[in-house]
């Protein structure tokens, strides 16, 4: 589990996260949603020690300050919702790096095997060999989950993860984290704009307005219309169809 109290983070006199305090349940997928601006992204951050703010971070009973760079890096893995790489790379090469934490330079039998695992999961195989350079924005964005899938941790936290994929793509690496969590027991962490994916395959939504946390529950809960306007500001009518929430907010 991971417990976040009064977490915080200022610019100047600008509240981006206001003393948000909540817990992430091990085992779940768990889908942060609400307008831009609402303070998802820099909640994640915190969580994942990206950047310094206020407040109380405790994953599997331990505060995050108290781990290790290289010991979090085993246990917490985050996709940030902008990468860059400086360097020419390969896609295998770059993938191989979520293995760093484990073997350093020297992969063993057993980090290749992983490394090969995300690509195929990520449908990268015949791209492997190919450099980032050469990769339309969504294929770069596969090779980078993919990357964030290697390292192999019980936490994953991903920072919109779904940008540049097209509708294929979008489902297929949903199911993926869902299977994550069922197969492998993994707990996800999303930050998400489409609701209809947040609603159709998270265990919990955490909603956010403002920097403050406004509902977190399952989808039935937070995805209602009356919810809905009070975290977009916006009338959006939800439908129910084979137990799952759909928002037709086109």
């Amino acid at each position: 589990m991971i417990i976040i109290e009064r977490a915080s983070k200022r610019y100047g006199r600008r509240a981006v996260v206001d003393d948000v305090s909540t817990s992430i349940k091990a085992g779940k997928l768990t889908t942060l949603i609400g307008a831009n601006g609402a303070g998802k992204s820099t909640l994640l951050s915190l969580v994942g020690r990206l950047i310094d703010g206020e407040g109380r971070y405790i994953i599997e009973g331990k505060s995050i300050s108290d781990y290790r760079k290289g010991e979090l890096a085993k246990s917490l893995s985050m996709l940030r919702q902008n990468n860059h790489i400086t360097i020419r790379i390969s896609v295998r090469e770059l993938v191989s790096f979520g293995r760093f934490p484990y073997s350093k330079s020297k992969l063993t039998d057993r980090d290749h095997q992983i490394v090969e695992k995300a690509l195929k999961a990520m449908d990268l195989t015949t791209l492997a060999d190919s450099y980032l350079d050469q990769l339309s924005g969504g294929e770069r964005q596969r090779a980078f989950i993919a990357m964030t899938v290697a390292q192999d941790t019980k936490y994953l936290l991903l920072d919109e993860p779904l940008n540049n994929l097209d509708m294929v793509h979008s489902v297929e690496i949903m199911r993926l984290l869902r299977s994550l969590v069922d197969e492998q027991g993994k707990s996800v962490v999303l930050v998400l704009h489409d609701i209809n994916f947040a609603s159709s395959y998270s265990d919990e939504i955490i909603a956010l307005k403002g920097g403050k946390l406004l509902y977190h529950g399952p989808p039935q809960e937070v995805i209602t219309t009356e919810a809905l306007w009070e975290i977009y500001g916006m009338h959006i009518p939800v439908i129910e169809q084979e137990g799952k929430r759909y928002c037709l907010f086109y």
